[in-house]
């Protein structure tokens, strides 16, 4: 079988000819076979794991009718069945119509926080350009004696994981709505603008100083940027309405309002 088949004899041709071509068929069947086997397992597992999800949401509907009356009055109970709920896709949030919405009457009330949310952030865009940390929102909310209905329900009692969740709930419509992590504190971006690392790192810079503006060579110090890259970030955020300028004794001072009340605490 290793002569050319030029050189082959007619009878001998044919068979290397013949088996060739089984060999050829065998190797399509071959093929064929496995195709369908793996398409029967991948069948089998996608069943599997359906089955799964079911019986998980059965399970959490179980734990949900246990536990109702924590999940509605205990914001730290409520915060960790909504991350429960999240790797299965079930949405406890949806209307009060749906099976969730009337087991657990949630919707409203998130509706309702993220409104009250969005009312905070507007008005105090002028003060601080679309960035407000979620703690400052809730101060002004408590200020307020801001109500919510929960079930049915007046309450006041819902936490700084409640006001995430409710936000999360308005990324989805658009707008801007966001949340981002400066330093320790998580801070809502009620503007479409787009901070990347170097916005962040000033004023993670901002926070941990405290109380007192920042200049440019304080910025150069603490992250060993090239002045134009330092003050090209600078621009945006007081562009934005993030950073407000001063000067003293000649220096340019850079403010980060939100930033430093948290860093504060003040309400």
């Amino acid at each position: 079988s290793d002569l050319p088949i030029a050189c082959c004899p007619l009878p001998l041709y044919i068979h290397i000819m013949a088996h060739r071509r089984r060999g050829v068929g065998v190797g399509r069947s071959s093929g064929a076979k496995f195709q369908k086997k793996a398409e029967e397992i991948k069948a089998v597992s996608m069943q599997s794991a359906m089955e799964t999800v079911k019986k998980l949401e059965v399970k959490l509907t179980e734990f949900a009718k246990k536990h109702k009356k924590e999940i509605q009055q205990d914001p730290a109970f409520r915060y960790q069945f909504l991350q429960m709920c999240a790797p299965l896709g079930v949405d406890p949030l949806s209307t009060e119509n749906s099976v969730w919405g009337r087991l657990l009457g949630m919707g409203d009330f998130y509706y309702e926080l993220a409104v009250k949310v969005a009312e905070v952030c507007l008005a105090s865009r002028s003060r601080n350009g679309g960035i407000i940390s979620i703690q400052e929102v809730k101060d002004i909310l408590s200020q307020r004696k801001t109500k919510f209905s929960l079930a049915g329900q007046p309450t006041k009692t819902y936490s700084k994981q409640d006001i995430q969740t409710a936000i999360s709930k308005l990324s989805t419509l658009g707008g801007g709505f966001r949340t981002l992590q400066v330093g320790s504190s998580t801070m809502i971006l009620s503007v479409p603008t787009e901070l990347d690392n170097d916005h962040m790192a000033i004023m993670t810079l901002a926070q941990d100083l405290g109380g007192v503006g920042v200049s440019l060579h304080q910025v150069q110090d603490s992250t060993g940027w090239q002045e134009e890259r330092a003050q090209r970030a600078i621009d945006l955020l007081l562009t934005q309405g993030m950073a407000w300028l001063d000067e003293y004794k000649g220096e340019k001072l850079y403010w980060f309002p939100s930033v430093w009340k948290e860093s504060m605490g003040e309400p």
